[in-house]
């Protein structure tokens, strides 16, 4: 008899106790189901974008998100990471995010720890090692390298070995990896193919190769006649043949290597949820969409690609490890001089 009085209490608490717990849950359904807030205030990027493709991003990306301001700063690689990095020194970087040509320079951002990692970006029909593993940066198209010809050249080359072959003696130029970023990727992509290799390399030196300048020489050396073939990267043959130009270009057989243009944010940025938006919509089949408008491969499968691109299953990768190609960066250009001069 003595217990009432304490346990009368108790159980009449208990109906006040169950209303406030189903409070509590249906006020959490309710903010789960609730949409995330509108991404908004301005956002700082770096690009190497082509200037017309930055700003056509930008107008879509804003279009989607109309409370986000984009300032955007546009150089190459090279120029957009000089200019980083004398704002790391001074203390005062001022991007949100990059979105700049390859994961070799992200590689190095990831190990100095100047990038946040975006764990919940929506990866679905992005191969693996199409983003970083610890998600800080991302894939948004892919650039591939292959090979060009000329289309009254004797061979029409299938295989990057061809252009080893007897005829292609002397008939063969590419850019070079000691002033071009694509070409740097595509040496160390050809370097870590355990069926290619270094031996591959000298075999092309061997059979005449000449490696200088970029891109845009090969397309011209090739499509004037003075090289019959070509290594180079896929959408400067494939528009030019689009006009008429004598060009023709291939996806070989072992694969081709690519500039991914990767896009990330820094630990640093001062609006992460907007940057966070950005990199969605990059990725989103909308963003992917408009790669391929802009003449690029999208790296998203499931998304048709450009006139003149045979379909994304149809393309093969070279196996790259991003982070390896960093550590043989000095290593890889040495080597390539040493064998080519330069």
């Amino acid at each position: 008899m003595a217990l009432a009085p304490i346990l009368n209490p108790i159980s009449e608490m208990r109906p006040m106790i169950r209303k406030a717990s189903l409070l509590a849950v249906s006020l959490a359904a309710l903010f789960a189901a609730a949409p995330a807030l509108a991404a908004s205030g301005k956002l700082v990027l770096y690009t190497s974008q082509p200037n017309e493709d930055a700003q056509a991003t930008v107008d879509a990306f804003e279009k989607a998100n109309p409370d986000v301001d984009v300032e955007w700063v546009r150089d190459g690689t090279t120029k957009v990471m000089a200019k980083l990095q004398a704002e790391f020194a001074a203390g005062s970087p001022q991007p949100d995010l990059l979105l700049i040509a390859d994961s070799v320079t992200m590689e190095g951002l990831k190990r100095d720890d100047r990038l946040m990692a975006y764990e919940d970006a929506d990866t679905t029909g992005f191969e693996d090692g199409l983003h970083d593993k610890d998600k800080t940066y991302f894939s948004t198209k892919l650039i591939t390298t292959g090979i060009v010809n000329n289309t009254r050249a004797g061979m029409t080359p299938t295989s990057w070995k061809d252009l080893t072959k007897e005829e292609a003696k002397g008939q063969v130029t590419m850019p070079s990896p000691l002033t071009s970023g694509a070409a740097l990727v595509h040496l160390a992509a050809i370097t870590q193919n355990p069926d290619l290799g270094w031996d591959y390399v000298e075999a092309l030196a061997k059979n005449g190769a000449t490696a200088a300048g970029g891109n845009g020489g090969i397309l011209k050396a090739v499509a004037g006649g003075q090289s019959a073939y070509g290594v180079i990267v896929d959408y400067l043959p494939i528009r030019e043949a689009a006009k008429g130009s004598p060009v023709n270009f291939v996806f070989p057989t072992e694969g081709v290597s690519a500039v991914t243009e990767p896009v990330a944010i820094l630990k640093t940025s001062q609006n992460p949820e907007a940057a966070k938006a950005f990199v969605d919509f990059l990725l989103s089949e909308e963003g992917q969409k408009l790669a391929a408008s802009q003449g690029y491969l999208p790296a998203r499968d499931g998304v048709a690609g450009p006139a003149g691109f045979p379909g994304r299953d149809q393309i093969k990768l070279m196996s790259f490890d991003a982070e390896k190609a960093l550590a043989d960066e000095e290593t890889n250009k040495k080597r390539f001089a040493d064998i080519f001069g330069g």
